[in-house]
Parts: structure tokens; sequence; C-alpha cells
């Protein structure tokens, strides 16, 4: 049957699918998110019983942020080789989450995963072309209730190098050894706890890397290109701030707690900026016809003077 015999016998069909066609990117959008609605349910559940901690609204509020102010430019034909991807995640997402026959549902954390990048690339598909991918999965990665994994599996790792790092830079002011994450400073025990592994600022740290890349417009390869500057950063910020509270326990000194978290900040704030600077693109040299010439007087729109005798 052809088109226009469909549409003259089933008018009402054409004009369903017409409409279907015409509908907004909200509209899409809206439509997959209720369909992930048992991920997002988890991701409130594992927050509010106190399970992680809750940033990863950040995360989100960023790219809710990011679909607001693209909203004008949001395309009416979405690029199709992401919204393939986005429906085959969620589905893949739901059959991970309840199992299928002999495979076995995983870990809500791991579904979750799939199906926050399966949400980021749904909405890849209405963005823009000029905005880049891998910032935008980052966040919807970020705003995964995750840091109480990564303290479980990455923190002790992250303590260990952050305590033999801070024993070489504070070797030639005191007498240190290192077993695990403790270290003896001059005779006193000072053990680099959980808080000291830094993953929240690891989180923060690669939080305003993603925010800041799509806020000044870096395209995946740049963006991708300073990624291990980020992390050293971030590495370097918490070796600073544990050396410096450990010379403090080492010299007998402890630092008062509100002293301890101004410190934290500061570093925090360093970090943060750092990246933020890393991120954004280095402001372009004037050329030779836009500098100014020695004794030429210019005006836009007038004459110009030549004073040179």
């Amino acid at each position: 049957m052809s088109l226009a015999a469909l549409a003259h016998r089933h008018p009402r069909i054409v004009e369903g699918g017409i409409h279907i066609d015409r509908a907004p990117a909200a509209f899409w959008l809206a439509l997959q998110f209720a369909a992930l609605a048992p991920t997002w349910a988890w991701m409130v559940q594992r927050m509010r019983d106190g399970s992680d901690d809750p940033l990863g609204l950040l995360a989100l509020a960023a790219l809710a942020a990011l679909a607001w102010q693209q909203r004008r430019e949001l395309r009416a034909a979405p690029r199709l080789g992401w919204l393939a991807l986005a429906g085959a995640g969620t589905l893949l997402a739901t059959l991970l989450r309840t199992g299928l026959g002999a495979l076995p549902a995983l870990p809500p954390l791991a579904a979750s995963l799939v199906a926050v990048l399966a949400l980021a690339c749904g909405l890849l598909a209405f963005l823009p072309r000029r905005v880049a991918a891998l910032p935008v999965a980052g966040l919807a990665v970020l705003a995964l209730p995750l840091l109480s994994s990564l303290q479980f599996y990455a923190g002790y790792p992250l303590r260990v190098v952050t305590a033999e790092a801070s024993r070489w830079l504070l070797a030639p002011g005191f007498s240190v050894a290192r077993e695990g994450s403790s270290l003896l400073v001059d005779g006193r025990l000072v053990i680099v706890d959980a808080p000291c592994s830094g993953v929240q600022m690891v989180w923060l740290g690669y939080f305003t890397a993603c925010a800041v890349a799509l806020w000044a417009g870096r395209s995946d390869r740049g963006f991708l290109r300073r990624l291990p500057m980020v992390g050293l950063l971030v590495l370097g910020g918490n070796i600073l701030r544990n050396s410096v509270l450990i010379a403090f326990e080492g010299a007998g000194h402890p630092l008062a707690p509100w002293a301890h978290n101004m410190l934290g900040l500061a570093v925090l704030a360093a970090v943060c900026g750092g990246i933020a600077r890393l991120m954004v693109p280095a402001r372009a040299a004037p050329e030779f016809a836009d500098r100014p010439i020695p004794g030429l007087i210019t005006a836009q729109g007038g004459r110009h003077v030549d004073t040179v005798l």
C-alpha cells in the first residue's frame, strides 16, 4: 500500500505519525527519563539513607542547566547514532537491573551506570553538534551516588600514595617512617584516615573539569588531552594538604578543627581554580594588523593621522 493510499484510507494514523515526528525534544527526553525511573528511585534511596553523599545532585543540576541553556537550539531531527545508543542503553539498563533468563541481575550501581550513560546519549542526540560529548558523559557518571564505593575500592590505595609522597616531602625536616597508610613522624604516630584519601576532591575536581569544559566550549579532543593534568592537580593538592597537616601533627602542634577545615577548603579552591583555568581556552594573540603602530593615531570611522616626522 502506498503512502497516499494509506493517508486516504487511514488519515488518523498518518496524522498521529506527523504529531509524533513533530514532538519536541523535551518530550522524548522526559519519556526516556520516565523509562529509567527505577534508577532514579534507587539513587534517591541511597542518598536518603546516608549511604552516600548527595554531591551527584550537582552533576544533575549541571546537566539540567546545560539543557535549559541550549533549549532554543535543540535539534528538531535528532542524530540517529546517539538516539540508537540511548534506546539500546535504556533497554540494557532495564535488563541488567531485572535480569533475563540465564542472565542474572547486576548490582544496582552497574545498572545505573548504563542508565545514566543512556540518558547522556539521549541528551546528546538533541544537543547541537558543537557541544562536546565527553564532558556530558562525565557529568552523567558523576551524578551517580558513587563516593562511598570509590572510598571502599580506591580510598586505601590513595591513602598509601598520599602517605608515601608526604614521607618524601617531610623527610628533610623530620624522621619519618611509613607503614601502610600510617606515618611515624619523630616518634608520633599519624594515621592518614579515610577523609584524607581525597576522594571528594577527586569528585569535585572532575566535576569542575566537565562543567567548565562545557561552559568554555572545549572540544572532546581538548578535554581529553587535559584530563591527565586534572588528575595530577587533584593528587598534588591532596598530598600538599596532608603533608602540611602531618607536619603540624609531627611537630606536636596539631591544627584546631577550624584551621584544619580552612586549610582543606583553601587547597580545594586552589585545585578547582587551577582545573578551571586549565579548561578555559587561552586567548588568541592579536593579529599584526590589530596591533597599534607607534606614532599612528587611529580612530574607528575617522581619519588616520601620521605623526611620524
